[in-house]
């Protein structure tokens, strides 16, 4: 298979799924790629534990009766205090971090669509970093290596050493905000 081929392949692939489309504080450095499994691991985990916040933050609990009984009030206001820890714990790690500007950024397991202005000038291969809402403090770092120049002002570029566990976990992620979106829409719509 040709080279060419590879990156049509790849872009079929990241355009037959669905993606997660939003605005959120990206940036990227230059990578030498591959990274050391050690590097790799502490990566991999960091990651999922990122997407593992993100998902508690993004759950919501049904409304129903059994949201009076003492143990459902009991969680809530647990859950309450835990966010609230959580934020300030977000403020305190950010206050020597400055965040990278917000980005239009679309992305799902495959790779990600950027704005050239995220993707270090002339780089094969680089660390994409999103910080998300919510957890501003702790990003999510993808290497990933350039596909192909979108147009004028946007790369394409492919996640590298993506094993299932972290796939999956990504999916979910772009699973839920586009499940949102939807309900968003439904909502505002006559």
């Amino acid at each position: 298979m040709t080279e060419q081929t590879s990156h049509v392949d790849t872009w079929q692939a990241f355009s037959s799924r669905i993606t997660f489309e939003d605005g959120l504080h990206a940036s990227s450095v230059p990578v030498d790629l591959p990274l050391s499994g050690l590097r790799e691991g502490a990566m991999r985990e960091r990651n999922l534990n990122v997407l593992g916040t993100l998902a508690a933050f993004g759950e919501r609990r049904n409304e129903s009766a059994d949201e009076d009984t003492p143990m459902a009030l009991d969680l809530m206001r647990l859950d309450n205090k835990l966010n609230v820890l959580m934020g300030m714990l977000d403020q305190l790690l950010q206050r020597d971090l400055p965040l990278p500007p917000r980005q239009p950024v679309e992305f799902n397991a495959i790779g990600a669509v950027l704005p050239v202005v995220v993707w270090p000038r002339v780089q094969a291969a680089g660390l994409l970093r999103l910080h998300f809402d919510g957890c501003l403090a702790l990003p999510l770092e993808l290497p990933a290596r350039l596909v192909q120049e979108r147009d004028m002002d946007h790369v394409f570029v492919a996640f590298e050493f993506m094993d299932d566990v972290m796939g999956d976990a990504l999916e979910r992620l772009v699973f839920r905000h586009h499940r949102r979106k939807v309900a968003g829409r439904r909502l505002t719509s006559p």
